[in-house]
């Protein structure tokens, strides 16, 4: 490139071959055409590293690195952002697809708006055969306590991966929840009410595979930064949404944390702790 681009995006790719080149394709048909893909290759077994190699040929954009070994999401995520020029940062998976105006869309708002730090937007959630589930809308970032507000269509500042140092390796599944938690501390997030993306949920995903081990990392991240939270209602709202919405577990411990922090709205929720707990004990009799 004779000069920097504006956007870096990074795809980290482990036998991502069935859907690559629509990955692929997705990006490169960008309307926004000012950025690098850097394609990160995490020791795949499969056609990946083929792909990948023919697809760098064909466009200058697209910068292919192979990984020495498989290191996993964040570590590879790392390693690309490492690399990356733009002044605005982003990353995708190799088994999504990006619509045509993502960036556009993206970098507008953000340009338009210097105290922004990190851009989203709504996705539409897709099976494996590319139909169409559902519509996802942003969530405000103040609802952060209760689930990931940010989703797959997203763009940030330099600023924002050089504060944070980038992704935290030990949390392989839940890395982007916890960049959010961390980032929120100091940037100012902004939603965009528009679908720009489509996330593929298939059997072989990541979140369908790691769907336990997930919930875990997940809550432990939030209870970290619920350490620090002063407002007790709020607190204690957070925990009982752990616990609700886990059908995996019980978290009793979490509920004697809530009631410490707030008896009285735990003891609104008495009815739905029961109803969660014998849930929960009979899922594995009904398997």
């Amino acid at each position: 490139m004779d000069r920097l681009p504006r956007v870096s995006m990074i795809m980290p790719v482990y036998n991502g071959a069935r859907y690559l080149a629509a990955a692929l394709d997705s990006v490169l048909a960008q309307e926004f055409e000012d950025f690098e893909l850097i394609c990160l290759n995490d020791g795949s077994t499969d056609a990946t590293p083929d792909i990948l190699a023919d697809y760098a040929t064909k466009d200058h954009r697209i910068i292919y690195r192979d990984n020495s070994r498989n290191i996993g999401l964040p570590a590879t995520l790392n390693a690309g952002f490492a690399m990356a020029a733009g002044e605005y940062h982003s990353w995708t998976s190799h088994d999504n697809l990006l619509r045509p105006d993502m960036l556009s869309t993206l970098v507008d708002v953000i340009d338009a708006d210097s105290t922004i730090g990190v851009v989203y937007a709504g996705y539409s959630v897709i099976d494996g055969k590319g139909e169409i589930l559902r519509y996802q809308p942003p969530r405000p970032a103040e609802e952060r306590w209760f689930g990931n507000p940010v989703g797959p269509a997203f763009l940030y500042r330099r600023k924002v991966t050089e504060v944070l140092r980038g992704y935290d390796e030990s949390l392989f599944g839940a890395e982007d929840y916890d960049f959010w938690l961390r980032a929120a501390r100091v940037f100012k997030f902004q939603p965009v009410d528009c679908d720009v993306y489509l996330y593929r949920r298939h059997d072989a995903s990541l979140t369908n595979q790691k769907s336990m081990q997930i919930k875990d990392l997940v809550a432990n991240v939030i209870l970290r930064e619920l350490d620090d939270m002063s407002d007790c209602k709020l607190r204690t709202k957070a925990l009982l949404n752990l616990v609700l919405t886990d059908n995996g577990k019980f978290r009793a411990r979490l509920v004697g944390k809530a009631f410490v922090a707030s008896p009285a709205i735990v003891a609104t929720k008495l009815p739905a702790l029961f109803y969660q707990l014998v849930k929960v004990v009979l899922s594995p009799l009904r398997g």
